[in-house]
């Protein structure tokens, strides 16, 4: 039987494909970004409600805004929930938010604690639970439950994944997919290199080019040419151990769409069992349709020496990558992400090789790796383990002011109420809603949550709550909610 597994929501705004929901622009072209971790952080929460909604420009979200009413309760318009009347007005606000750059009261431990003890032991959570709670602006630890226990984190260690990925190569780093033609222009190779957003329109954009650099070898129509593909730079198992499964595809260096058969972007789908042969067959007709004669069907094979490239796609930024990764808890991506880390870090671009530059990376970050186990980089082996402190670590340091080249992990994580994995977690007039930002994981008895949240004092908190030996999915997330929700109030 398949893993149950998180289906991440079918609405959030996609970089590729444009938002999947209306949603209503205020106050002109004013773009907020979450830049989260200091004393300067401009986010001012009181009671009141927060609206967030997509979609991404360079890697950051857009018209990212909180509103925040004073003592009541305004309301909240839902931006994927259309009404008979259309779209709701957003809740009125102050003219100006008050920025938190005041000193501020220290938070009272023992007041988190008295928040927190009676969630703790809710049962949906199961026969464990341990949790971490800190201030990203100094890393103080606020509360601690099993904080350093290892356990298995399902889709909460793509915090991690991400992370790596982005110290390594860069918030504008793009996966290069290119065409290579043989010194006798006789031979044309397809040369995957990891990107599984790839899709049908990119390739015959590169057939395109392909055409014209054999046009310009002397040949109208352009060719014969044999076509190959080469997916070397990937090496180690394709099939992740779960697999087959509709929550992943093979992890291979070249696929379309990420392998998916139904027209899907995220959330389970039907997978190709030949993820690469299909990308071929996929070029090799665009390059047809270009006035390429193409002789014989594709065939695996390595590039020529001294091939020259004729044509090249590059993915969206890494920023976006990561953002995607975390919002919609695309495991597909994020397996593409462990191995982009593996290649940059000199190790082998495998399970094992992404196990190990995963695990380095975070070393180099001075982050508590202790206990830790990156088995995979999407959360879907149960193999997996990180604790609490780790995933809060990891968090206050994607919210350091120096280290802005991570702070698509934040802005990336689903919203309450409003997107990715969160978008029907919280219904619109819960307290959470609009405030908790995190990851969600799920496995079957495993339940956890990571993110952020700002408390009535201005501090912008990270927190990780990990489950396990629940019953029911349904049991626990509330659970979870509720843990989050409360430390919003403190």
């Amino acid at each position: 039987m398949a893993e149950q597994v998180e289906e991440p929501s079918v609405r959030p705004s996609d970089p590729w494909r444009g938002p999947k929901f209306l949603t209503t622009k205020h106050n002109g072209s004013h773009t907020w970004q979450v830049i989260a971790g200091s004393a300067t952080l401009g986010l001012a929460v009181a009671a009141g409600a927060v609206l967030a909604a997509g979609p991404w420009d360079n890697g950051q979200r857009k018209a990212e805004r909180a509103l925040a009413a004073a003592a009541d309760r305004t309301g909240g318009a839902h931006h994927g929930r259309t009404t008979p009347e259309g779209p709701r007005p957003a809740p009125s606000a102050p003219a100006v938010l008050p920025a938190l750059t005041a000193a501020k009261a220290a938070q009272d431990p023992a007041g988190l604690r008295a928040a927190l003890t009676p969630l703790v032991d809710a049962p949906g959570l199961g026969k464990k639970l341990a949790a971490s709670v800190v201030d990203t602006a100094t890393g103080e630890q606020l509360y601690g439950h099993g904080a350093t226990t290892p356990m298995t984190p399902a889709s909460t260690i793509k915090i991690a994944t991400t992370t790596a990925a982005l110290s390594v190569l860069g918030p504008d780093h793009r996966i290069a997919t290119t065409a290579a033609l043989s010194p006798d222009s006789r031979t044309l190779t397809l040369v995957g290199g990891g990107d599984p957003t790839l899709a049908k329109a990119d390739l015959r954009a590169m057939a395109a080019e392909a055409a014209d650099a054999l046009r310009e070898d002397g040949e109208d129509p352009a060719g014969p040419v044999r076509l190959t593909y080469d997916v070397s730079r990937y090496t180690g198992p394709e099939l992740h151990p779960i697999s087959p499964n509709e929550n992943i595809a093979p992890v291979t260096a070249l696929m379309i769409d990420e392998g998916r058969l139904d027209g899907s972007d995220r959330g389970p789908a039907d997978r190709t069992d030949d993820p690469a042969g299909d990308a071929a067959r996929a070029f090799a007709e665009a390059l047809e349709k270009a006035g390429v004669q193409v002789t014989g069907a594709p065939r695996e094979a390595r590039t020529a020496d001294e091939a020259r490239t004729v044509a090249t796609h590059r993915s969206a930024p890494l920023s976006a990558l990561a953002e995607r990764t975390l919002t919609n808890s695309d495991n597909d991506i994020a397996e593409a992400l462990a191995r982009q880390t593996a290649i940059a870090k000199g190790e082998k671009a495998s399970f094992a090789g992404a196990r190990r530059a995963v695990t380095n990376e975070l070393k180099k970050l001075q982050l508590p790796v202790d206990g830790a186990h990156f088995a995979d980089g999407s959360g879907l082996d149960r193999k997996d383990r990180v604790t609490p402190a780790l995933l809060t670590a990891l968090l206050a340091r994607a919210a350091d002011p120096d280290r802005p080249g991570l702070r698509p992990v934040l802005t990336g994580l689903p919203i309450a109420g409003f997107s990715g994995t969160l978008d029907g977690r919280y219904e619109r007039d819960a307290a959470g809603t609009g405030l908790v930002r995190a990851k969600t994981g799920t496995l079957r008895g495993v339940n956890s949550l990571a993110g952020t949240v700002v408390d009535r004092q201005g501090r912008l908190l990270a927190f990780a709550f990990l489950a396990s030996g629940s019953t029911s999915a349904a049991g626990a997330e509330p659970a979870l909610d509720a843990l989050a929700t409360a430390l919003a109030g403190v």
